[in-house]
This record gives C-alpha cells, sequence and structure tokens, in this order.
C-alpha cells in the first residue's frame, strides 16, 4: 500500500473504533506496521483533515485516537440532535436503550453481540439525548465504555428508580427482540414524555433550582 491507501485504512479503522478509538499499536498490529510510523501516518491525516476543512478531526485521548467532530460545527450538531423531526426514537435506538437500562453497565460490543448489528449511532443518539451515559471503563483490553442510563431516563419514562422497569423475557431469544422491545416500551408509553417535554421538565427544574438558591434565608 501507498501512504495515501495507509491514512485511508487507519480512517477506516478510527472510524469503526467509534468512541472507544484506538492506540498506535493497536492500529499497528492490525496494519502490520511500526508502532512510530503509524503515528506519523496519523499525523500527517490530522494535518489533511485540517487542511482539507473536513467536517472530523482525529484527536488523541486517553492514550488514543478518536474520531470526532470538530467544535465549530457544534450548534449545527445541537440543532440536528434536538430537532423536532428528531425527537421520536428509531427502532434501533429504543432496542439499544432498552439492552442498556437492563444490562448496564454495558460496553458496546456486548450490546452489539446481543442485537447482533452495529450500534454506533444508536449510542451516539441516545447520549445526545441524556438517556444514556459514560459511566465506567471495563477492565479488558482497550479500556472500552460501559454505558448506563441517565436520571433524564427514569424521568423520560416517569420512572422512580429502575427497579420499576417491568420484567421482560427480551434478552431470551434474540429473533424476538424487536417485538419484546416493542411490548416493553409501549408498557411505558402512558408514562413516556417526549424528548420535548422532557428539556422543558429539565429547564424548569434548573430554573427552580436557581431561583431558590437567591433567595435570602
Amino acid at each position: 500500500m501507498d501512504f495515501r491507501q495507509m491514512k485511508s485504512v487507519i480512517e477506516g479503522l478510527l472510524f469503526v473504533a467509534g468512541d472507544e478509538g484506538l492506540d498506535a499499536k493497536q492500529v499497528a498490529e492490525v496494519m502490520e506496521l511500526d508502532v512510530a510510523f503509524v503515528n506519523e501516518l496519523i499525523l500527517e491525516l490530522q494535518d489533511d483533515f485540517k487542511r482539507q476543512g473536513r467536517g472530523i478531526q482525529i484527536v488523541h485521548m486517553a492514550g488514543g485516537y478518536r474520531l470526532t467532530t470538530v467544535p465549530e460545527h457544534a450548534p449545527f450538531l445541537e440543532k440536528l440532535a434536538y430537532s423536532p423531526s428528531r425527537a421520536a426514537l428509531s427502532q434501533a435506538a429504543l432496542e439499544t436503550l432498552a439492552i442498556v437500562a437492563y444490562k448496564q453497565p454495558i460496553t458496546r460490543v456486548e450490546i452489539e453481540e446481543i442485537r447482533g448489528v452495529k450500534t454506533e449511532r444508536a449510542i451516539q443518539t441516545l447520549v445526545g439525548k441524556d438517556l444514556i451515559q459514560e459511566v465506567d471503563r471495563a477492565d479488558a483490553p482497550g479500556r472500552p465504555i460501559l454505558y448506563g442510563t441517565t436520571k433524564s431516563f427514569l424521568d423520560y419514562f416517569g420512572l422512580s428508580s429502575l427497579e420499576e422497569l417491568p420484567e421482560t423475557a427480551m434478552f431470551d431469544d434474540e429473533d424476538s427482540l424487536e417485538e419484546e422491545t416493542r411490548l416493553l416500551f409501549e408498557k411505558l408509553d402512558g408514562r413516556q414524555m417526549t424528548i420535548d417535554e422532557l428539556e422543558d421538565a429539565m429547564a424548569e427544574g434548573e430554573a427552580r433550582a436557581l431561583d431558590a438558591s437567591a433567595r435570602p434565608y
């Protein structure tokens, strides 16, 4: 492979790795290259992205490299995440959310083993809507992210605790995951808030907190 092809492979590897990222040693092992050479290629790729004005960048954090969006695009990404057309959760997001709720803490790979398909986009959606969050790192090679639900998840479905989740058999047979997920969220539907209602409730709660802190004692 020439330099261009090698950098293209690295970009693809980082895309597939998602939030967990990869360190230079992992990339070097996959591509059968020297670690120092891989670091040089990644630095060149970072410069390529900047020079081309790309919407993504490669960042170095926690000892590894990750693909992320560029900070200046944040206002547009927030509008997309919270637009009315995105308020309803997709089937993929609902299945992922259900798995996290019942199996937390859980890694992306473990979620994908249950669903049988990639869950990167669904996880990003749920994190963006503050329904799941990073709660820890697994004690395994690469220290993958462990996901769990948030307080907003409980508010969204009108639950006081995870113990109020309905009993489900959705993990007994992966072929019935879609149907079991539908039935689960039908049970919760009567208590479920829309994303917009959740955001309004959170904003109201923050306003009350600020008002209380401003009162004289």
